[in-house]
């Protein structure tokens, strides 16, 4: 939802069972997801 430009507070309107935490969480579970090294073919 925020890469389609969603705010943190529209989610949290949306969503009231979830906290700003929660938000925090997500994106940092994404950056040590995508934190890896790409092998390209030469």
């Amino acid at each position: 939802m925020l890469a389609a430009g969603a705010t943190e507070e529209e989610i949290l309107k949306d969503f009231p069972d979830l906290e700003q935490a929660d938000i925090r969480a997500c994106i940092a579970y994404a950056a040590r997801y995508v934190d890896h090294a790409v092998v390209a073919a030469a």
